[in-house]
């Protein structure tokens, strides 16, 4: 792909973007960034242009992604739908610097994941990506805050760091009372509240989650989800996998893949409004509020 492809391209999704999106969706000078971040030019969270994806097993081709072009805005809060084998793994797996496309370019905060050699990419996962599995990934009897610490560990970081932050961490996630509990001390829900406690510690600017909610009941799904919007109203882009309807819908836009195309692409709040879940809680609230007045009265 040429530099005159790459600007078709970008012009394309862009042009896009702007049909399907109010102009209140700009996003302003003042918006939240998470620290170290300030004073950088502002390009895009993430630049999929034309990119595909081929796996080759023996004699077979199978091709995951075809032609995918995609541009996410710093602080979007997205959720990438699609049944088994409609390629949103291969998608996510590229947009974590886990998998390079066989065609095509990914730029994440303008820089070509394709020019980076492992250390760089090794080293920006760890300073820009947080990732949240839904099998959790934490180290088994191993406790809460010693999972937390590992990309601080990973880092270089000392001890005396990396524990304050840890414990931060944790106590954002309301599991201050269980930093020494084992994973298998914990409940799934406080499982995942670890995961995303571990994926924040590092402050990142994105945070990509694989179907989170997949092993959650209701509840514990309401609270992650409720934990992902706070996350996006302080300034970061969320990307989030999942296959439930109801869970795309806390999203602000939905991404839908089908045979490694994107057959949609919907946008449910504008880029500055607060994810729908934030807004049913104020709505919840204030109904809660209007029925205490009428009470009263």
């Amino acid at each position: 792909m040429g530099p005159r492809d790459i600007r078709r391209a970008r012009s394309s999704v862009r042009a896009r973007i702007a049909r399907e999106r109010p102009v209140v969706e700009r996003v302003p000078a003042t918006m939240p960034i998470p620290a170290g971040q300030a004073g950088h030019r502002r390009h895009p969270a993430i630049e999929v242009l034309q990119v595909s994806k081929t796996y080759e097993l023996g004699q077979i081709s199978v091709c995951a992604l075809r032609d995918v072009s995609l541009l996410i805005e710093r602080g979007d809060f997205v959720a990438i739908m699609g049944s088994s084998g409609s390629g949103k793994s291969t998608l996510m797996n590229i947009l974590g610097c886990l998998d390079v496309p066989t065609s095509g370019r990914y730029l994440i905060d303008g820089m070509d994941a394709r020019q980076l050699d492992e250390d760089e990419l090794s080293d920006l996962r760890n300073r820009k990506i947080g990732f949240v599995f839904q099998s959790f990934n934490l180290v088994p009897r191993t406790s809460a805050i010693a999972n937390v610490e590992l990309p601080l560990a990973y880092a270089g970081l000392g001890r005396g760091d990396r524990r304050r932050r840890a414990e931060a961490a944790l106590d954002s996630m309301g599991m201050a009372d269980r930093l020494h509990h084992e994973p298998s001390e914990l409940s799934g829900g406080q499982q995942q509240r670890v995961a995303v406690a571990r994926a924040i510690v590092t402050n990142p600017t994105l945070i990509l989650a694989d179907e989170p909610t997949g092993n959650l009941d209701s509840r514990s799904t309401e609270d992650v989800l409720r934990i992902f919007a706070r996350l996006n109203q302080q300034g970061r882009t969320v990307v989030l996998i999942t296959h439930e309807p109801d869970v795309a819908e806390q999203a602000k836009r939905v991404v839908r893949l089908s045979d490694g195309k994107v057959t949609e692409d919907r946008r449910l709040r504008g880029l500055n409004e607060p994810p729908p879940l934030v807004l049913s809680q104020k709505s919840a609230h204030r109904q809660a509020g209007e029925g205490v007045a009428e009470a009263r009265t």
